[in-house]
């Protein structure tokens, strides 16, 4: 059985934040930007692989919108 999942999230900074995410991503992982959105989606056989993934890819989206705001907050002073 494979299971799916996507998780779509509005950022000011979509492209930032997607290219920070990209460079984790699995094969069975993808990472998109729509409008100002990211979108990630993964499929997976397994579903404790799919909760850790989704898991470990939520932290790194804290982390990459943080920095993404930072680095914002300094372009603006």
């Amino acid at each position: 059985m494979k299971i799916t999942g996507e998780i779509s999230t509005l950022h000011n900074h979509p492209e930032s934040v997607a290219k920070a995410l990209d460079t984790d991503n699995m094969p069975h992982m993808k990472t998109a930007v729509r409008d100002n959105t990211v979108v990630f989606t993964i499929e997976s056989d397994k579903i404790r692989s799919v909760v850790a993934t989704t898991d470990d890819y939520l932290m790194n989206l804290q982390i990459a919108q943080d920095m993404c705001g930072i680095e914002q907050d300094k372009k603006s002073k």
